[in-house]
């Protein structure tokens, strides 16, 4: 099911950066996205990047036009060949990726959460987030998890490992820096590198190590 889409989940932890880079990055190697955004992540996005996002009308070319506080790159059109950008409601039980029967390439949760990743890992469905990761799960498909958060507490520590049991990817937001770091632009990318690199997509966001 490689052709198949991909399903993005945005909750509200902090690291609204890593979402949008991650929503450029998948559309710009062409594959169709089905996003789904917590109303805890449009009050992030305003926190974070001073971006008032509005779900229903994201599309590719808004997506592309963001810019974060601290980058002085300028606004730039999307590249041409993207993938199709779908937004669902949170609260949409008839959207596809709230049934095994919608074929995907996996599913990524960035960021994910600590209240998001206790409701997957107790099997609660009281969002299109929690339902599409639980779909995920039981059909076996990748499920990529971007917890963060610090300190941790041992109620974290447990459901984390109570979803890698269930077969999910523990990928936390902890960027390194001996990528010749120059800027947060490149913290951001190493992060969403690693989440690429989960889904066997090939962008060259950094220099790989022996290379």
């Amino acid at each position: 099911m490689s052709d198949a889409p991909l399903v993005v989940g945005v909750t509200g932890a902090s690291g609204s950066a890593y979402a949008v880079r991650l929503l450029q990055t998948l559309l710009a190697a062409g594959r169709d996205v089905h996003a789904v955004f917590s109303p805890a992540a449009v009050q992030v996005f305003r926190d974070e990047l001073q971006l008032e996002l509005a779900p229903a009308t994201l599309d590719v070319e808004s997506l592309f036009a963001m810019r974060f506080p601290w980058s002085d790159q300028s606004a730039e059109a999307a590249p041409s060949g993207c993938g199709e950008l779908t937004v669902h409601r949170h609260v949409d039980w008839s959207a596809g990726p709230a049934s095994g029967s919608f074929r995907t390439s996996g599913m990524v949760i960035c960021p994910c959460s600590m209240g998001t990743l206790a409701s997957v890992a107790g099997g609660l469905c009281s969002n299109l987030i929690h339902r599409a990761a639980a779909v995920h799960l039981k059909e076996r498909r990748k499920l990529i998890v971007v917890p963060r958060e610090t300190p941790l507490s041992a109620i974290h520590l447990g459901n984390m490992q109570t979803i890698a049991a269930a077969g999910a990817v523990l990928l936390p937001a902890m960027p390194g820096f001996y990528h010749g770091v120059r800027g947060v632009d490149d913290l951001v990318d190493f992060v969403v590198a690693r989440i690429v690199d989960q889904l066997g997509i090939d962008r060259d966001l950094m220099p790989r190590w022996g290379t």
